[in-house]
């Protein structure tokens, strides 16, 4: 789920008409999970770039640092949205693209057809991650896609020839961190990923 909010976040970040916004995002958690945040960091920065990874920090098992980090940044925040006369309480300025105002429903048909390449602006392919990692998560624990999975195999994704082994390395480190699967249960991919 964390990949998926990430992406969403990303994705509207990364769109041209918000260059200017600042919003702080802080990716954080107990000392294990910096494996988690340096896989997908490393997958982010290879993916969307490094304008992508400008966007967020990481800070791992530090409360307190969180705390003062986002404090620092409510100025910030503050001083950006009187310069445009902008509201606190309400971004208006902020542009959020079609591919994020509406939910995905994955399927077989819908997984495949996903532009998982290159060839397009770093934030559709950030709302066509999103949405793969959307597919994958309810193939994981939604009843619907999980039957469906069962009666037709798993959903395939289709991403350019560089594109699909990173989205497959960072898919296979997510199992090899038990981030797929409740505890104590053996995971069976609802996914594959392939290349032309």
């Amino acid at each position: 789920g964390t990949a998926e909010e990430l992406l969403y976040l990303l994705g509207i970040m990364l769109h041209d008409s918000n260059v200017q916004q600042h919003i702080p995002i802080v990716l954080t958690g107990p000392a294990q999970s910096a494996a988690y945040f340096t896989v997908i960091d490393d997958f982010i920065g290879q993916t969307l770039g490094a304008k992508a990874q400008a966007l967020y920090t990481i800070i791992v098992d530090d409360a307190a640092a969180v705390g003062s980090y986002l404090y620092k940044q409510k100025a910030k925040i503050g001083a950006y949205r009187k310069a445009i006369g902008d509201a606190y309480g309400f971004n208006w300025a902020l542009k959020i693209d079609a591919d994020f105002q509406h939910p995905f429903v994955p399927n077989h048909t819908t997984m495949a057809e996903l532009s998982l390449s290159f060839e397009q602006p770093a934030h559709q392919l950030a709302a066509n991650l999103r949405r793969a990692f959307s597919g994958i998560v309810a193939g994981n624990i939604k009843a619907q896609s999980v039957a469906d999975i069962q009666a037709k195999g798993p959903y395939i994704l289709h991403g350019d020839e560089r594109l699909a082994p990173l989205l497959d390395t960072l898919l296979k480190s997510f199992v090899e961190q038990g981030r797929m699967k409740l505890p104590g249960s053996v995971y069976t991919p609802c996914f594959q990923v392939t290349a032309p």
